[in-house]
């Protein structure tokens, strides 16, 4: 049974060094050395990161003669985006009931 696409990605953005290689990625692409550049662990650690990442359809990667490009997938983060904006309208709605009661 295929994973919930939400779930997926919340999973794979809540470890923190896959949100870090997502801010390395948010732009431009970058090799797998590249983004190992930045950690603190093995090439392989960062590639298996990126294997989540891509699987859950955050990050894209493209070839470039024998490197391996990843970027990130703005649409990718839609399910989670989505999510968070149906549970926004209440949140915001409570905190203006709030701030009206306390301001009076």
């Amino acid at each position: 049974m295929p994973r919930d696409a939400t779930a997926q990605a919340f999973e794979a953005i809540a470890e923190p060094r896959r949100r870090a290689i997502l801010m390395l990625v948010k732009d431009e692409p970058m090799s797998v050395n590249d983004i190992a550049e930045h950690f603190d662990v093995s090439q392989q650690a960062v590639s298996q990161h990126l294997k989540v990442l891509r699987e859950a359809g955050v990050v894209d990667m493209t070839r470039e003669g024998r490197r391996h490009l990843y970027v990130m997938r703005p649409e990718g983060l839609g399910a989670i985006r989505d999510f968070l904006e149906e549970l926004w309208p209440a949140s915001l709605a409570r905190l203006k009931d709030a701030v009206e009661r306390d301001g009076r």
